[in-house]
């Protein structure tokens, strides 16, 4: 995944901040027995994602074009299963 810089674009880092701030108020609440604060915590986990969607939406993700599988060659003296048929 490092080779396809997955994951490096600013739509990725900020959502996943968003994120992660969210799960810190949600856990730091839950340890608190304070279920409002909880679910205030999940909220902004839910905002990260939206975030990081939209700004992916804006261009600032990665390109659709980068997703593509890479292209595997295969050699001619190795021979498949259905060439040999």
């Amino acid at each position: 995944m490092a080779g396809s810089s997955h994951g490096h674009t600013p739509a990725a880092w900020t959502g996943v901040t968003i994120a992660f701030i969210g799960f810190c108020v949600a856990g730091a609440f839950m340890v608190m027995a304070q279920p409002a604060g909880f679910w205030a915590g999940m909220a902004i986990v839910v905002v990260g994602g939206v975030v990081g969607w939209i700004m992916s939406a804006m261009g600032m993700g990665m390109p659709k074009d980068a997703h593509k599988p890479l292209a595997t060659t295969q050699h001619p003296e190795v021979e498949t299963a259905e060439a040999k048929s």
